[in-house]
């Protein structure tokens, strides 16, 4: 059966443990990842108490929650840790995994939409509460406000109050005292707690001096309600919630983006006729039909047809790119001018766009490792505020003014609502969502939250040549005629030069007939063609002699090539490769291929070094070839002569000196590189992309996206020490202020109502704050 009976102690060792030891051992354990989406969290806690209730399942090996789009991401043992087992886990933990309703019917919405529209109806659900909670605690402060003179006797009735409250404290309020109860089983304690039992305190204590008025308090003129205190915190909070929603809704945009691409029907021909059917039924292999101005629904090999396709949406390029028979095209880019026939070749997840929302998704769901340490400051903070503001009611209680109850109580409730960690658990996630979804908009794929906080850290920039400086095939270009072809500009000299390469499968060959065709020449049949191997060609163009290929071919032919020495000279200077051409038994010229810089590549190096990052390239080219690549685009650093093999060694040499290396290559030949890498960039290539490859993945091979994710990632990184500064400092300053810290100075004393407004402005000023990263002008 191929399985393998382990017994252990879970106190002392974790599957994660045993996976690793089977792997050293050289098998592999099957393992698969499953995201579910939670309901009920709201704070840094909550991501804590859930994590480790699903991490206690077994064979699950990791669990990682993220606050930000209420989503759990576990990766479990295949076989082990059921979908049963994981719900029961959230369930324990006071949580519950949703599940739309009639999601399995065949005209059911996709998954995603139906949690877009549960999420949507529970923030309805939640505005109408907070409106409603607010008016009552309007009222309730207009009643019991004595400095407004003019306020309905009706509203200054605490019998009258108490029944507006109610509903506001026990329907509203009920999520709290939900979510309170089912944390407190477990005896811990959450946001939930803080604000239930905040409210409750203000309520109790109004009604218990509205029925027995002098049981706690010495005479009529002494008794304060705070009815409009209790149904202002629960409205407050469940604005706040409300605005957070929003506003993470738009964070969590990117995946939604990307998803919006893929258009949801197809024009496939079939059995003669093209008619138009659900993306769902087309299958690989089917002819598809797309007209001008349509989304490409697959990706797939153009039949027939030109067009140029705007591939912006999903490599970030900003001009359409050509299309012609045999070209390969993206689903979800448009089609502008002409009309298509294209193969499907991939289809849903394994189709590009499928593939980047999938490695969108599951770097949203990572945690930077800054995060780590908030997500274990959170875990002891709840306990830390019950804790003070149990020591603040004692203190005010004991050497208050009086009344005293009273006084201890506002300052009682005003330090349990203003201490929220919900910010704190925001922090990190929604600035990682909205940095890789901004990424993913401009062809950078980053796999990981750890991706981008390495990035920003990085100081070295270490390219390959071949395909990633440059386009990573060679090309024409120089032609010197000489000789009787001197005075024809070198179009004479190439047409016999392309007409004998033209049955050469050699690279060069290849290279010098796009050159011709390019310049608009057309190539002649040839006669007696014959290839020598090492050498070049020999064939007869136009009734002549043509014989092309190195000086050694030449002189064995007893060709005098010592006239064009100069020239040869002057063209492996620039790290060209040369070419030898003799027509009738006489040297006719030379022609150069080179393998071309790519036209961003300078512009991307001096930017990267004006953002003060050293920059070197490896290559296994020799030093002549490789150095005239490199001060074309501007590097002044090369190490030449390095095998594929060697890179990475070369690597682990800068980081042994004290650099943090970013390498950017293919993602082929430079795998071990990349691995090595501090920061690995795989370039791109349109649908070919092995987006897996590297911790970052460049779309479309411009280099101008190493500077994108590096901007990014400094930018992200910044936006969430600039969030967990604020999280931090919010609380460190306001804590003690509500506490009373300023009292027996100032006479200040905070009002609950006002602790639950910055309690709710500071998770909305994180999320806001984390949004600015989409004005990132990349």
């Amino acid at each position: 059966a191929e399985t393998a009976m382990v017994r252990f102690d879970r106190t002392t060792t974790r599957e994660a443990e045993l996976v690793a030891g089977v792997k050293e051992s050289g098998y592999l354990v099957p393992v698969a990842e499953r995201r579910l989406p939670i309901q009920g969290m709201y704070c840094a806690s909550c991501v804590n108490r859930l994590e480790r209730s699903l991490g206690e399942v077994l064979g699950v090996l990791e669990a990682t929650v993220n606050l930000a789009d209420e989503h759990a991401r576990v990766l479990r043992v295949r076989g082990l840790a059921s979908d049963r087992d994981l719900k029961a886990a959230v369930a324990a933990s006071g949580y519950a995994v949703i599940e739309p309703e009639h999601a399995a019917a065949a005209d059911a919405p996709e998954p995603e939409d139906a949690l877009d529209e549960l999420r949507r109806r529970e923030r309805r659900l939640l505005g109408w509460q907070a409106v409603i909670a607010l008016f009552i605690g309007l009222l309730a402060l207009w009643g019991s406000a004595k400095f407004i003179p003019w306020a309905p006797e009706l509203l200054t009735n605490p019998l009258v109050l108490l029944v507006l409250v109610t509903p506001v404290q026990f329907w509203a309020g009920w999520r709290f005292y939900r979510g309170a109860w089912a944390t407190a089983r477990h005896l811990t304690a959450d946001m939930n707690t803080l604000v239930a039992v905040g409210s409750t305190a203000a309520y109790s204590f109004s009604l218990v001096l509205t029925l027995w008025p002098e049981a706690l308090s010495g005479s009529a003129a002494e008794v304060v309600y705070y009815y409009d205190t209790a149904a202002m915190i629960v409205g407050l909070v469940l604005l706040g919630r409300w605005l957070e929603g929003r506003a993470k809704g738009q964070a969590a945009g990117s995946i939604k983006r990307l998803l919006s691409l893929s258009p949801k029907t197809s024009w496939v021909e079939r059995d003669g006729r093209t008619v138009e059917i659900p993306i769902t039924e087309v299958s690989i292999g089917d002819i598809v039909r797309v007209l001008p101005g349509a989304k490409i629904p697959v990706d797939g090999r153009v039949l027939d047809g030109s067009s140029a396709v705007d591939e912006s949406m999903v490599t970030g390029e900003s001009l359409p790119t050509e299309k012609a028979p045999g070209d390969k095209v993206i689903g979800g880019t448009i089609n502008t001018t002409g009309s298509l026939r294209i193969c499907v070749t991939r289809l849903g997840s394994d189709s590009l766009l499928g593939r980047i929302t999938r490695l969108v998704e599951e770097a949203q769901n990572t945690k930077a490792p800054v995060q780590r340490l908030a997500d274990q400051a959170a875990a002891r903070f709840v306990p830390a505020v019950i804790l003070v503001a149990l020591v603040t009611f004692a203190i005010w209680f004991a050497i208050g003014p009086d009344p005293k109850l009273t006084h201890a109580l506002v300052s009682f409730v005003a330090v349990l609502v203003i201490a929220c960690p919900c910010a704190l658990g925001l922090a990190t996630p929604t600035a990682i969502m909205v940095g890789t979804g901004k990424g993913a908009e401009h062809g950078v794929l980053i796999r990981s939250g750890e991706t981008l906080e390495a990035a920003s850290r990085i100081d070295t920039v270490a390219f390959d040549k071949t395909g990633t400086i440059t386009e990573g095939t060679p090309e024409l270009t120089d032609v010197v005629p000489l000789n009787e072809f001197a005075e024809c500009a070198g179009s004479e000299l190439l047409r016999f030069v392309a007409a004998a390469e033209a049955n050469s499968e050699h690279p060069i060959g290849q290279a010098i007939v796009r050159g011709a065709m390019a310049r608009g020449l057309a190539i002649t049949p040839t006669g007696a063609f014959r290839s020598v191997t090492g050498g070049g060609v020999q064939a007869q163009v136009d009734g002549r002699e043509v014989i092309v290929g190195t000086a050694a071919l030449l002189a064995a032919k007893s060709i005098r090539t010592e006239v064009a020495g100069r020239a040869e000279r002057s063209l492996a200077a620039k790290g060209r490769t040369t070419v030898w051409a003799a027509i009738d038994g006489r040297l006719a010229g030379l022609l150069a291929v080179a393998d071309t810089v790519k036209p961003a590549a300078p512009n991307a190096v001096a930017a990267l070094h004006e953002m003060g990052l050293r920059v070197i390239m490896i290559t296994g080219d020799q030093p002549e070839t490789a150095w005239p690549v490199a001060k074309a685009v501007g590097i002044d650093e090369v190490r030449a002569q390095v095998q594929p093999q060697d890179k990475a060694s070369t690597l682990v040499e800068l980081q042994n000196a004290g650099a943090t290396v970013a390498m950017v290559g293919d993602g082929i030949n430079d795998a071990p590189a990349l691995a090595q890498a501090d920061l690995g960039i795989a370039m791109g290539n349109g649908a070919d992309i092995a987006i897996e490859t590297g911790d970052a993945t460049l779309v479309r091979s411009d280099l101008q996206g190493v500077i994108t994710a590096i901007e990014l990632s400094r930018c992200t990184m910044r936006t969430i020490k600039q969030n967990l500064l604020w999280a931090v400092g919010y609380n460190t300053l306001l804590v003690p202020v509500a506490a009373g810290i300023l009292f027996p100075t100032l006479g200040v004393q905070v009002n609950p109502m006002l602790a639950a407004g910055a309690m709710a402005l500071s998770s909305l000023s994180v999320v806001a704050n984390s949004m600015r990263i989409r004005r990132l002008g990349v």
